[in-house]
């Protein structure tokens, strides 16, 4: 090789050093990915932004104040979205300019080497060594992994000038990924959700990764069809793409804490699903599609803002648990009593006025839980829950606890408190409540405790705090649950046996007063006779 050409090939080297870092392949197809589906997106959060003022016009707000704020939210929302083309066009445009460099080095490794790469080969490889130290110089960490490229690009794999961009990219793209603390835009989710799926991944970690302005994710999500477990929760996703349905194997998914408005329909698809958790969203409902998920045994709906669970909930008959506490809930479907294996309904801090009587249906049901809620009544069916341990209507209205809640007979623990001035009585019953270990009654206004109170041999808890109970007096209830059993049996034990005296005493009485009057008779009877 001449000086001239050495000098050439210098002068190649050096401008390769100059270069910025080369995307890595699955970071193009990402931003290819992120252009494709970007105008769509955009079209989609408008529409959500328009559909936002219009609801509050109903409470109230000035038509003008409206109409600024829903400028203001399509200007955000396209500003955001030009934020995000210009980071996937930089990239594309980038790996573009690449392409036409990778070009001009294999003419010049023509010229350089020309036939088997013979003569200056060697030189060749020489310049590709300079050309990955200097990468592991951008790159510290990557000292071993440099050394092991340099040899691979040494045995003349490539041949010519070896310039091997996709190898060095590569070890890039490696000491990326294992900086977990770094938050990811749109552009990096893209690129790991192509790794992923190239690699086959199935479990899926991006909890509270992603940066605040990613507000929703690239169709390529779909490509993650190996994924059995999603984790996208704690972060500002407002919707996802309709290609989630493609996850055909997905068994657990996470999207807690995140901003969803709405599910698209082909969340039905997801038929593998066991566990969801969606609290603490924005959902305002549920997809009709939704009864489709029939596989779910474990699904969290709140901290959202549903007034109305679906009818289609009454297909998901493999539902074990299902939280719904503070949402806006004011009733509950009819079809609820078709989730024949919940063990599981939390339903507090909702507007509920009343239970179906469906609810009986659900005999394997242990828990249910009704906690600051708006209901007066328990339905009568609620003693055909056999297997419910754990019952508690608290902050409600309720007035009256039907009779026949006894024959729930594994009640372990029973919560009525705070229905103030609603609830007089508890039921004359209560006392076939054997397993019954803890009782709350406080902040009501119940007197006096039914008689079979005593039979209550396993209560070890019970709370009374500012209800005017009269029978037990509150110095036995301060002494503890078992003192106010002990008292309730004796009392009725004590007044069983004076009510025998009394009884005796009557008898007799009424038989003086009848022998008495025989008397009284026999004698007028002997004046008439003389």
């Amino acid at each position: 090789m001449t000086p001239a050409t050495a000098e050439a090939v210098e002068e190649l080297t050096r401008l390769y050093r100059e270069l910025p870092p080369r995307p890595a392949v699955e970071e193009v197809e990402a931003a290819a990915a992120v252009l494709a589906s970007a105008d769509a997106e955009e079209e989609a959060r408008l529409a959500e932004a328009d559909g936002e003022p219009a609801a509050r016009a109903r409470e109230g707000v000035p038509a003008e104040l409206l109409d600024v704020l829903r400028e203001a939210r399509r200007n955000a929302i396209r500003l955001r979205a030009l934020q995000q083309r210009k980071e996937a066009a930089h990239v594309v445009e980038l790996e573009r300019r690449f392409k036409v460099f990778d070009d001009l080095i294999q003419r010049a490794s023509r010229v350089v080497s020309p036939g088997d790469g013979g003569g200056g080969g060697g030189h060749a490889a020489a310049v590709v060594n300079e050309v990955v130290e200097v990468e592991a110089k951008r790159k510290p960490e990557l000292a071993a992994a440099v050394a092991a490229a340099a040899t691979e690009i040494d045995r003349g794999s490539k041949g010519g000038l070896g310039f091997e961009t996709k190898s060095v990219s590569s070890l890039r793209r490696a000491a990326s990924a294992d900086n977990d603390t770094e938050k990811l835009g749109l552009i990096q989710v893209a690129s790991l959700i192509e790794s992923s799926a190239k690699k086959g991944t199935t479990e899926l970690n991006l909890r509270g990764k992603l940066v605040d302005q990613v507000e929703w994710l690239p169709v390529s999500l779909g490509k993650l069809q190996d994924v059995t477990e999603l984790d996208l929760s704690e972060n500002r996703i407002m919707a996802l793409p309709s290609t989630i349905g493609s996850l055909r194997y997905l068994t657990k998914l996470d999207l807690h804490a995140n901003q969803l408005i709405n599910l698209p329909d082909t969340f039905g698809e997801l038929s593998s699903l066991i566990d969801l958790d969606l609290r603490a969203n924005q959902l305002k409902s549920l997809p009709t599609s939704f009864g489709n998920l029939t596989s779910l045994a474990n699904l969290d709906l709140s901290s959202n803002m549903l007034k109305v669970l679906p009818d289609c909930l009454g297909k998901l008959t493999n539902l074990r648990r299902l939280i719904a506490e503070t949402n806006e809930l004011e009733e509950l479907p009819y079809t609820i009593g078709s989730c024949t294996s919940l063990v599981e309904l939390r339903l507090d801090f909702n507007q509920l006025k009343a239970l179906p009587e469906a609810i009986g249906k659900l005999e394997k049901l242990e828990i249910l839980t009704l906690h600051y809620n708006r209901i007066k009544g328990l339905p009568t069916t609620i003693g055909q829950l056999t297997r419910l341990r754990e019952l508690d209507v608290s902050f409600n209205e309720v007035e009256i606890i039907p009779e026949n809640i006894c024959f729930a007979a594994s009640l372990v623990k029973l919560n009525v408190s705070r229905n103030f001035a609603d609830l007089r009585a508890l039921p004359r019953s209560i006392g076939e409540l054997e397993m019954l270990e803890e009782l709350d009654i406080s902040s009501n206004q119940i007197r006096v405790l039914p008689d079979s109170f005593g039979y209550l041999s396993k209560l070890r808890v019970f709370l009374a705090d500012e209800t005017p109970l009269e029978v037990p007096p509150k110095e036995v209830v301060k002494l503890g649950a078992q003192e106010v059993v002990n008292f309730m049996k004796n009392m009725v034990a004590s007044r069983g046996a004076s009510q025998k005296e009394t009884d005796k005493r009557s008898f007799w009485a009424w038989l003086r007063t009848l022998f008495g009057c025989c008397k009284k008779d026999q004698g007028l009877g002997s004046v008439q006779l003389s």
